[in-house]
């Protein structure tokens, strides 16, 4: 059952409908501490290096993952493929905003996502992307949660003078998550401990094939019509 938080006045659906709760402004001191994209990158390659991830879980399953998403950051890192019509809306942008994003390392969505919007933030010099992790940040994150989860990454998109938070989005593009989410309608209808496995092995198999299909595109024009809403 979803959790009801009280809306907010830029409430807006993405992927799925999202509520915004009563925390209208993110703390100066959190947006001061977050980490930049070059900082997040060496942080999760610096714990992996010590058999470590991002969080408190350092098991060999989310090692694992945290290695693929490694793979998954490097590589998008070297292809931007932003869209014509992406890279002229992102120019666009008048009005100076911060991407606070709430991700972990371990996260597979999260690597598909971010390298994407620092390519973005890098064609227009008022918009910044900081990042926090979301299992040290649990007050902001149980703020905006999706379906009443912790689902990430989640983007707070920031007026850069005020930390009002004007919009979000996250955690994946619609049709993503309709693949997820059907696996897990799937996964919610039996009992069988082994068929939960492998549906969910599955889910994450084909999540990424649909990432790897789609090239990023969704993800430009489903998070740049959010923010074209607010401007």
């Amino acid at each position: 059952m979803e959790k009801i938080i009280q809306k907010s006045n830029f409430a807006f659906s993405t992927a799925v409908f999202i509520k915004i709760s009563i925390m209208q402004f993110i703390p100066k001191s959190v947006v001061e501490s977050a980490y930049n994209y070059t900082a997040y990158r060496q942080l999760v390659d610096n714990l992996f290096d010590q058999n470590k991830t991002t969080g408190s879980d350092h098991s060999p399953a989310m090692l694992q993952y945290t290695k693929l998403n490694l793979s998954r950051m490097n590589r998008l890192d070297k292809k931007p493929r932003l869209t014509e019509n992406r890279v002229h809306q992102v120019k666009n942008i008048g009005c100076p905003m911060i991407w606070l994003v709430i991700t972990e390392g371990w996260c597979g969505d999260a690597a598909q996502i971010v390298p994407v919007l620092q390519h973005l933030v890098q064609l227009n010099p008022l918009i910044e992307l900081r990042f926090i992790l979301r299992d040290q940040h649990l007050a902001i994150m149980d703020a905006f949660l999706t379906n009443g989860g912790r689902s990430i990454p989640k983007v707070l998109v920031l007026d850069a003078s005020t930390l009002q938070v004007l919009t979000t989005w996250g955690p994946r593009p619609e049709a993503a998550q309709e693949l997820v989410m059907a696996y897990k309608a799937k996964g919610a209808a039996t009992e069988d401990i082994e068929l939960k496995k492998r549906l969910s092995e599955q889910s994450g198999k084909d999540l990424h094939l649909w990432y790897a299909k789609d090239k990023t595109v969704a993800t430009q024009i489903e998070f740049l019509e959010v923010v074209a809403r607010i401007i």
